[in-house]
């Protein structure tokens, strides 16, 4: 069974020691590896206060929200605050034009008012453990790496099921150190979460792309949800009769200040890292796919952004698109900037060094890991072509265009015959269908359809596009590319589609088959399967073996030191404390931003930063009850020195006592490449103050009866 490690990154890929702010730590290893550092920080509390199964503790304040945010439970009657770019997508269903939430804010006034959403989740985690041992058992490294898939895979199942038994929960196994490391996570999850309020976009998306990722920032970036159970307090489908949530534990809120060098902590499910990858694929990244990416989404975003500005109906139906791919598009940007900054690529080759002289000093280590180096430089070199192929087609193909999204839902109706198997598919493509149209506008989506369909055929290799495609380069580079194959599509009409799904038969499918825009779809798909897909997965499936024997050795090459196991959206704690930071010469960045700001920014003329006018109100008249520090001005926001990535966006950040005083909700754009490689000096996240939370709850939207159900520490 191998060793359990907490993790610390000492060396990117050397013995270099970095700063203690670095890492996202597994609760459960705090007590070994962390706890005493916490403490001559600042931290009050014990690991058993953080995590514990034989006692409330704060993991039972924190839930999984949706697929990829987290959240915190801030009451005994299951209120949870996260932040309003996690709920945008719930909020914008909601909306309409008649009911704009988005624009002006959404508030139950009592619990009666609180609006459902189907589909939505949030989990808690009730336990993790180290079960590495039980999942390898019947493999070692001389398994063939077929074999052992099928047996790690077996083995997942028969845990699971073993774990499961009579718990009425779910289960997840997750890897650590590129598949060394394997932990169960058992969770318990509530599928009726209500919305309880959201302020408007002019407060919770303050500032807009202009200041994403950006600091100083001003964004009152909270939504709030309840949880319902049945009557059990357990878990339960939605119905009328279901009550408030009573958690295990919830977080009291600070209200006392804060002031620069406080400890912090956040707790929450960061998503991905890739603090282990080589030289050669830091390379692939900076280099050609985020550059890529970004030039494919910066027109997509400005067809959207000038078609929104045309209709509020479009305004709403394209929000929430626009928000998701906005935030990685300008993520993708800081990370190319931070990482030449850094010198990356030269930075992991030098780590790269390091390693090669360690493994040569012994020959058992030459014979076990002396050809990792060389076994990366050969694959990466055969993976860069796929890989842009791969880039290609799912920024413009599969996530390009709505219609192209559509035509891939459909796709499984072609060729399932079980019957039973088909109404199952034909109900999903329903459900699918009732939000689609409701956020499609067929002129926008067009336009946007055309101009990817011919970056497409512009970039990606000839040899990965179907010949009849290539034909076409000539009229598409002319803009001559046949206009109405769009426009003949059904697949642009509701009412079409759902006569074709009440009468589902052979002629149906034919009917799917000959659509023109179908067609293209299945012709490009068709291509990149024979063509790209296979050879992506293959060498990709290499580069993984080769990548988990050098994690393997670098966990050997660093003995009893902690590593950082690379985020994969599971429960993890990073410490740090609140502190500015300085992006380039001249600029030295504090630590806080205030309401004051928010004026000092307000444009009427520019949507971004365009502030409502009863919060003008509010601050001419000086109306901030108690939610101010100590200058009296209301805090809005701060940044601080925890490693956080994306799946921390709403992550509670809490004080030294335990108690929440803000919610995650970015980090710095001079500090998006912490992914990869993390600098003390730059990486900063940033999270709302909870009293300007408050502040906007109570004064703002007149919803101060929410405070009755909180703990607020004064």
């Amino acid at each position: 069974m191998l060793r359990s490690l907490s993790f610390f990154s000492i060396f990117v890929f050397t013995a270099t020691i970095l700063s203690a702010k670095e890492g996202m730590w597994i609760p459960t290893l705090l007590q070994k590896y962390n706890i005493e550092e916490m403490s001559e920080m600042g931290f009050k509390l014990s690991a058993e206060d953080v995590y514990s199964i034989n006692q409330a503790s704060m993991k039972d304040a924190v839930v999984l929200f949706g697929t990829g945010c987290t959240g915190g439970v801030i009451s005994s009657d299951g209120l949870l605050i996260t932040n309003h770019h996690c709920g945008f997508g719930q909020i914008q269903k909601h909306s309409s034009v008649a009911h704009d939430y988005l624009t002006n804010g959404f508030w139950a006034m009592n619990r009666a008012e609180e609006l459902t959403n189907p589909g939505l989740t949030v989990q808690f985690l009730v336990r993790m453990e180290d079960i590495t041992g039980k999942l390898i058992r019947k493999t070692n490294d001389k398994t063939g790496q077929g074999a052992q898939m099928d047996t790690t895979q077996q083995n997942f199942e028969r845990i699971k099921k073993k774990y499961l038994a009579g718990t009425g929960y779910s289960a997840d196994i997750k890897p650590l150190f590129n598949g060394n490391q394997y932990f169960i996570y058992i969770y318990e999850v509530f599928r009726d979460v209500r919305l309880v309020g959201a302020p408007p976009v002019s407060i919770g998306k303050f500032g807009g792309d202009t200041d994403n990722w950006v600091w100083p920032r001003h964004t009152g970036d909270f939504s709030l949800f309840r949880i319902y159970a049945g009557k059990d307090n357990r878990p339960a489908a939605y119905s009328p009769d279901n009550v408030p949530y009573h958690p295990k534990k919830f977080f009291p809120i600070n209200l006392k200040g804060l002031k620069e060098g406080d400890f912090t902590m956040v707790f929450g499910y960061p998503g991905t890292t890739q603090r282990y990858i080589p030289s050669q694929a830091v390379n692939l990244i900076m280099n050609q796919s985020d550059p890529a990416k970004v030039a494919i989404r910066t027109v997509k975003l400005d067809i959207w952004a000038a078609r929104m500005k045309t209709d509020p109906k479009i305004s709403i139906q394209y929000a929430s698109k626009y928000v998701s791919a906005a935030n990685a598009w300008k993520k993708w940007q800081g990370e190319v900037k931070g990482l030449n900054r850094l010198d990356a690529v030269n930075q992991k080759k030098r780590g790269e060094a390091e390693f090669e002289k360690w493994v040569a000093s012994d020959p058992g280590r030459m014979k076990k890991y002396g050809t990792i180096l060389s076994d990366f430089g050969k694959y990466y070199a055969q993976f860069q072509p796929y890989q842009a192929a791969n880039d290609y087609y799912t920024e413009c193909i599969l996530r390009g265009s709505d219609i192209f999204t559509l035509a891939a839902k459909l796709e499984p109706l072609e060729t399932i015959t079980d019957k039973e198997k088909l109404a199952a598919e034909m109900k999903k493509v329903r459900e699918y269908l009732t939000g689609y149209f409701k956020d499609y506008d067929q002129t926008t989506d067009e336009k946007v359809w055309s101009a990817l369909v011919k970056i497409y055929a512009k970039n990606v290799d000839h040899r990965f596009l179907p010949e009849k495609l290539v034909k076409l380069i000539p009229a598409i580079n002319e803009d001559k590319f046949p206009g109405k194959i769009y426009t003949k599509s059904t697949l642009t009409d509701s009412l079409k589609i759902n006569q074709l799904l009440d009468n589902f038969n052979r002629k149906s499918i034919n009917k799917i088959v000959n659509d023109p825009v179908y067609g293209l779809f299945k012709l490009i798909r068709r291509q990149y399967l024979q063509s790209v897909e296979m050879n992506f997965k293959t060498i990709n499936t290499s580069i993984a073996a080769v990548q988990k024997r050098y994690t393997a050795a670098l966990l050997e090459m660093n003995g009893e030191k902690r590593m950082m196991a690379d985020a994969n959206l599971t429960l993890r704690i990073a410490y740090g404390k609140i502190e500015g930071y300085k992006p380039a010469d001249g600029v030295n960045f504090k630590c806080f931003s205030t309401l004051k700001g928010i004026i000092e920014k307000d444009n009427p003329e520019i949507p971004d930063y365009n502030v409502p006018e009863s919060l003008r109100k509010l601050y001419r008249q000086k109306d901030f009850g108690f939610f101010v520090n100590e200058n009296g001005e209301v805090p809005v926001a701060f940044c601080a020195s925890n490693h956080t990535t994306g799946g921390n966006s709403g992550s509670p950040v809490v004080n030294a006592e335990g108690e929440l005083i803000g919610l995650n909700f970015d980090r710095v754009w001079e500090g998006t490449m912490s992914d990869i490689i993390y600098d003390p000096d730059e990486c900063r996240n940033i999270a709302l103050d909870m009293r300007y939370a408050l502040f906007i709850i109570d004064k703002f939207a007149g919803a101060g009866y929410l405070l009755k159900e909180m703990k607020l520490v004064k």
